[in-house]
This record gives structure tokens, sequence and C-alpha cells, in this order.
């Protein structure tokens, strides 16, 4: 007598979770995984356009051209380079603070918290970008007094307080995301092991040192990511505007952009390595 075939219970939910993705995945091939190889593809060959795409391979010609032929491209990836490297840490310290004032009990709050993730949603590239154009907080001429203090400052205190000023809009904009993901984990910080350090006698600053910080560490890894990918991907910055530019050149199209893409990419890869290795180390030490 032949075995009914059956599935397990395992087995069942494993093919239902598949069939739920099927739809992503076959949109991850199609429009994702396809391009990221054609792009490889390109940046090593010499593209010449006709009745399709010819290819020509070239080698790590154009790689040769970005890096040592081309004038502005390094120069233009150093200033993004030193961009992210910047705001990433004002952005995460900002919406950490943001969200620790937005995580009180108040009237209000609800709508606070609206307005703080309000520009994530309404800000386009070209809202952004005129934002950026007409606003800008200048002590020099708003406050001189405010601003020859500051200057008078330490260069690593002065450096990212004027950065921070000369890019408000930005550091607003893109904090959106990251406040929401430090309230998430702040609310589920239990307020009993507050109450039992007050009772111990620990101060507020104790507290977010020895309580607060060690829970949101992860959250804040997460964010510090999340931010140099915003950031990088940010359609305003030099990087991207210096490959878009070249990206349908009449003797090398695609081609060269493409090299440059994967230029910035690895470079992009370096700093979300850097990120890790920054608090794994905290972890370990900790």
């Amino acid at each position: 007598m032949r075995k009914k075939f059956s599935l397990s219970i395992k087995q069942r939910n494993a093919i239902a979770g598949y069939l739920f993705i099927l739809s992503w995945i076959i949109g991850f091939l199609l429009f994702t995984l396809y391009p990221v190889i054609l792009s490889i593809r390109l940046s090593f060959n010499e593209v010449r356009i006709s009745e399709g795409l010819s290819l020509k391979f070239n080698g790590w010609q154009y790689y040769y051209e970005a890096l040592n032929v081309d004038t502005q491209f390094k120069t233009n990836l150093g200033e993004t380079v030193i961009f992210i490297c910047c705001a990433t840490p004002i952005i995460v310290v900002f919406s950490l603070i943001i969200a620790m004032l937005l995580n009180g009990k108040y009237p209000l709050r609800t709508l606070f918290r609206a307005i703080f993730f309000l520009p994530v949603i309404i800000m386009s590239g070209p809202v952004i970008s005129d934002l950026l154009s007409q606003y800008s907080v200048d002590l020099s001429k708003l406050s001189p007094l405010i601003y020859n203090f500051i200057d008078s400052l330490p260069g690593f205190i002065r450096t990212p307080i004027f950065f921070s000023l000369n890019n408000l809009v930005l550091i607003l904009w893109f904090s959106g995301v990251q406040i929401l993901l430090f309230l998430a984990g702040l609310q589920k910080v239990g307020t009993e092991v507050y109450e039992a350090a007050s009772i111990d006698g620990a101060t507020g600053w104790e507290k977010f040192w020895k309580i607060t910080l060690p829970h949101i560490k992860p959250i804040a890894m997460i964010n510090s990511v999340y931010t140099v990918m915003e950031i990088a991907n940010y359609s305003n910055n030099s990087v991207n505007n210096k490959i878009s530019s070249h990206l349908l050149e009449v003797n090398r199209p695609y081609s060269f952009s493409a090299a440059m893409s994967w230029i910035y990419f690895v470079v992009i890869l370096l700093l979300l390595l850097a990120v890790y290795i920054i608090f794994n180390g905290r972890r370990d030490r900790g």
C-alpha cells in the first residue's frame, strides 16, 4: 500500500511564506539583480549604441580614467565622504536628543512626533533643493557676538557646530526615520528599571549612560547605517550629480558612469564597515 504524500506544518508554512514573497523575489531578480549585473558588465566594456547596445571589452580603463584622468570625480567623492562622516554622528545624536524629548509624557506629544516626521513625507528633491538655497543659519549676520564666541572655540567643537548650522535643513530632513527608531527603542526600556535606579540614588546622567545608552546601542548602529545610506543616495550630492552628468555622454555612454558608480559603492561599503567596527568595538569593551 502506497503512503499518502503529506507535508509537515513547517513545510506548509515555508511554502506559504515563499508564495507571499514570490512577487518581491521576481521583482528583485528583474529590477534589481539584473541591472546590477548589467552595470558591472558596462563598467568593463566600451558601449556603442546602434540598434541596441554593442559591448567591447575595455578592462579597467574607465576605472583608471575616473581615478586618474577625470579632475572632478575624486574631489566630488572626497567632499561626499567628508559630508557623510560629519553629518552621520550629528544626525544620530540630534535624533536621539529629539527622541528622548518626544518620549516624555506631556500634552500633544503625538502632534510633535508627527511634526518631526512630516518633512520625510512631504519633502521631495525639488522642495529640499529650494529650501537649501533659501534657508540657512548665518550667525555672522544674525548674531556676530555668538558667532565670534563659537569661532573662538577649539576646532573639534567649532567645526560640528558650524556644520550643523550650515546644514540645518538637511539634518532635520534626514532625521525623521532615525527619531522614530530611537523612540521605539526608548519605549521598550521598562520604567521599573529607571525607578529602581532612582531608588539607588542614580542621577539622570547616570541613568542615561548606564541604562538608556546600552539599550539603544543596537538601534544607534542601525540608524548610523541607515544615515550613511540615506546621504549616499541623496540625489543632489556631488558624486551622484557627477555620475548622472556622464550617463549619456556621447563617447562613452553608460560605461564611465557605471565605473564611477562602482567606485562609489566600494567607498560607501568601507564606510559601513567602519560603522560596524566602531559599534562592535565599543560593545566588546563594554
